[in-house]
């Protein structure tokens, strides 16, 4: 039973970073007994271990939904989420492996080539770029359970910083933001990773808003 679940919870979760579930979206129980065989028990599980983490919620006569917050929720949540990935950038300047300075830069130019070929076009593979970027940081700043609680606060955000790539513009400086928070994880410089990096990830009352209300 625990390993059905598990594998229920991994395929919701991927379902919600891939964009197969946006905030709002039914969990639909049916469909998830008929496409993985199993009984409707391991999927109410998994639906109650996501509701408890936040990820899913219960609305009166609409069943089990994926988490859409409200703009008060959606800005508290951005706030604690910047936080969490301005520590890990900045655990990453102090941190930074060789090898894990190697990947970032590989992620980083991953970014800068999409941008120079694609412009504003392909804003969802440009958006999977990102979340490679991010999650480097996060590796590299050696701290497995600051990584868990940004991959479970991320999710509640990922459909909208998916849409907002679809801006124009915007591609193009998200991956010069990218670049800049490297460099500055590259020259060990802790404070000013944080600080880019919070200034990367936050966005206004009015963008968050639009985007709200673009996926309303």
């Amino acid at each position: 039973m625990a390993g059905t679940t598990e594998t229920l919870i991994t395929a919701i979760l991927n379902w919600i970073d891939i964009g197969r579930l946006n905030p709002g979206d039914l969990i639909d129980e049916t469909q998830l007994v008929n496409e993985f065989g199993v009984s409707r028990t391991p999927v109410r599980e998994a639906i109650l271990q996501l509701e408890a983490v936040g990820l899913i919620q219960r609305l009166p006569r609409k069943g089990a939904t994926v988490f859409r917050p409200s703009l008060e929720e959606f800005l508290a949540i951005l706030e604690v989420h910047a936080k969490l990935e301005a520590q890990a950038a900045g655990l990453a300047a102090r941190r930074l492996s060789n090898a894990w300075a190697a990947s970032l830069e590989l992620a980083v130019r991953n970014c800068e080539e999409h941008a120079r070929q694609y412009g504003d076009a392909e804003p969802d593979s440009y958006y999977q770029l990102n979340l490679r970027f991010h999650e480097t940081v996060a590796l590299a700043a050696g701290n497995p359970f600051l990584l868990e609680m940004i991959k479970t606060n991320a999710r509640k955000l990922l459909a909208y910083y998916r849409a907002r790539y679809r801006y124009a513009g915007a591609i193009a400086s998200s991956a010069r933001e990218h670049r800049a928070i490297a460099a500055l994880i590259f020259d060990r410089n802790s404070e000013g990773a944080e600080a880019m990096m919070q200034r990367h990830v936050q966005f206004d009352q009015i963008t968050a808003m639009d985007l709200l209300a673009v996926l309303s």
